[in-house]
C-alpha cells in the first residue's frame, strides 16, 4: 500500500505542482486542477490519454468534464490522502 506523503515531502510536492496550476483541494487531503481546452473534442482526447496513464499506474483520478473543461482531483483513497502516486500522476497529466 502507498503511504501518505510525509510533511516535508508534501510541502515540496505542492510547491512544485503549484507552478503548473495544481492546488490543495478544499476540505480534503487531495490536489485539484482544471484543464481548459479548445473544445469538447480536445478535452475528450486528453481524457483518453489520461485514462491510459491512469490504467498504467493503476491509479484513477476523480474527474468531471463539461464541454471544454476537465476538473481533476487526485488523492489515494487506500492511503487516506495525498501520496507520491498522486504527484506522479499529476506530472503525467500535465505532460499530455
Amino acid at each position: 500500500m502507498t503511504e501518505k506523503l510525509e510533511p516535508a515531502a508534501r510541502v515540496a510536492a505542492l510547491a512544485a505542482l503549484k507552478d503548473t496550476g495544481w492546488s490543495p483541494a478544499e476540505g480534503r487531503d487531495a490536489i485539484t486542477k482544471t484543464y481548459v481546452f479548445k473544445n469538447f473534442r480536445a478535452a475528450f482526447s486528453w481524457m483518453t490519454g489520461a485514462a491510459l496513464w491512469a490504467e498504467k499506474l493503476n491509479h484513477h483520478p476523480e474527474w468531471s468534464n463539461v464541454y471544454n473543461r476537465v476538473e481533476v482531483t487526485l488523492t489515494t483513497h487506500d492511503a487516506g490522502g495525498l501520496t507520491a502516486l498522486d504527484v506522479k500522476l499529476a506530472h503525467k497529466l500535465d505532460a499530455l
